[in-house]
């Protein structure tokens, strides 16, 4: 089974980098471990994945606010926020090479259950069980390292100067808590939904773009009466049901765990982390959250600025709880992927295709000519193109090969469907147009494909 799913791991990637999806970044130079470029494909199924987002959680609700803040934010929403002192992974040092890796990871692919494990604690069991680099060396004691990326601002370099790369996007959105309740005066609950890029310096980044340094996140925080948080958990529960079948993802490859309270953040009451059945085995895919007030609290109190909500029409005040839908948008894209890489076989040859929504594909038509030697069957297809192209925008000419290695190139990428003008269109207006998924083809005409 391990065999199988590394293969098709394998495969994922191997299409990704040869269709325009995803290459390895800084690939011309030698590669920057933990980073991934999006090509021209890998861009559009992003977006789309991005957009079908804000429009459900966003544009398709009243209670929710959009903000963008900077990515670049006061040293001091990090020391209030804890990152500073707790945003940590367990390190261990390879004694020969010097190559680091995280303890956790190494304990558990050698069968062993970190979790909740101090350092003394994790250093023990890997000297107990003689756990070695996967260089096969001696490790060291396992220490902590921070993983957000330090900087400075501005042209002095000193204390004062120091700023890091968000590690998250939700600290701007809590940092705007009081600017939008300022700037709208919203009724409870009510939530500020972010899209950006968060970094953190992973010290073994692996496993394609599942674990990287420079990520995007989609992230909501929803605040509400602390007396009514948990039918607001429920109801995120329900959404997040709502996006992953939205996504495409089969409800059996979708897990809920409930976070015990030994393994959840201090601040949280209750926790569940959404898991799926990737190739490289059920893991995170998302995560639902009850912060408390813990966030604006630590606002509160940094800062001196009071962060009450006051119901309206009434003298009731109190600093509202948060509960927080975090969304990981390459996790989003793997899980995806995984989702709708399919194998069939179509006259005695396998075939291989992404299963991928409308909604969702990068390409929606893709437009050719039966030859591309015929000039008035070129024009006629440009024109069918230009008419798509004008109302769909997703739309791809492919003339390149014979007509069956067109419709093998579309059935990578997930293009639903491939118009073709042939000779019978200059008779009757009508073209061809072949299905991805059940590779039927059919008659319509040029009018009805374009309205």
């Amino acid at each position: 089974m391990a065999t199988e799913k590394n293969e098709k791991m394998e495969q994922i990637v191997s299409l990704a980098k040869r269709r325009g999806f995803i290459y390895p970044g800084s690939d011309v130079y030698g590669g920057l471990s933990g980073t991934w470029d999006f090509g021209p494909l890998g861009v559009s199924l992003k977006r789309n994945i991005m957009q079908l987002w804000w429009k459900m959680f966003v544009e398709d609700r009243e209670d929710m606010y959009g903000v963008d803040a900077a990515i670049l934010m006061n040293q001091k929403v990090w020391k209030a926020s804890g990152h500073v002192d707790t945003f940590t992974d367990p390190l261990v040092e390879d004694l020969e090479t010097k190559q680091r890796f995280r303890a956790d990871h190494l304990l558990k692919d050698a069968g062993f259950s970190p979790d909740g494990l101090g350092l003394e604690q994790l250093t023990q069991l890997i000297k107990d069980n003689d756990i070695k680099s996967p260089n096969g060396n001696a490790l060291s004691d396992v220490r902590t390292f921070n993983m957000m990326f330090k900087t400075t601002v501005g042209p002095i370099d000193d204390e004062s100067s120091i700023s890091y790369l968000r590690p998250e996007t939700a600290q701007g959105i809590f940092t705007n808590y009081k600017n939008v309740l300022d700037s709208f005066y919203p009724d409870l609950p009510f939530g500020l939904a972010q899209q950006g890029k968060a970094f953190r310096n992973e010290i073994s980044p692996r496993d394609f773009i599942f674990r990287s340094r420079e990520f995007e996140q989609m992230e909501i925080e929803y605040f509400v009466d602390p007396a009514k948080w948990e039918e607001a958990f429920e109801h995120w529960r329900q959404q997040v049901w709502k996006w992953t079948q939205a996504l495409g993802l089969p409800d059996e490859n979708v897990h809920e765990l409930e976070v015990p309270e030994a393994d959840r953040a201090h601040y949280s009451k209750r926790t569940i982390d959404f898991e799926f059945d990737f190739p490289i085995g059920k893991e995170e895919l998302l995560g639902l959250a009850y912060r408390n007030d813990f966030d604006l609290m630590n606002i509160q109190n940094a800062t001196g600025k009071n962060m009450d909500y006051l119901v309206k029409g009434t003298n009731t005040k109190f600093v509202p709880h948060v509960i927080e839908p975090s969304f990981g948008v390459e996790r989003a894209v793997m899980a995806v992927l995984t989702a709708a890489y399919t194998e069939d076989e179509v006259n005695g040859e396998t075939r291989t295709f992404l299963k991928l929504s409308e909604r969702l594909a990068p390409v929606k038509y893709a437009v050719s000519p039966l030859v591309r030697n015929k000039p008035e069957l070129v024009q006629k297809a440009r024109e069918v193109y230009d008419a798509l192209k004008k109302k769909h925008g997703a739309v791809m000419w492919d003339d390149n090969g014979n007509i069956g290695k067109r419709y093998r190139r579309q059935d990578e990428i997930g293009t639903p469907h491939c118009v073709v003008v042939d000779f019978q269109t200059l008779e009757d207006g009508t073209v061809t147009i072949r299905e991805r998924d059940t590779t039927q083809q059919r008659r319509e005409s040029i009018e009805e494909l374009i309205s």
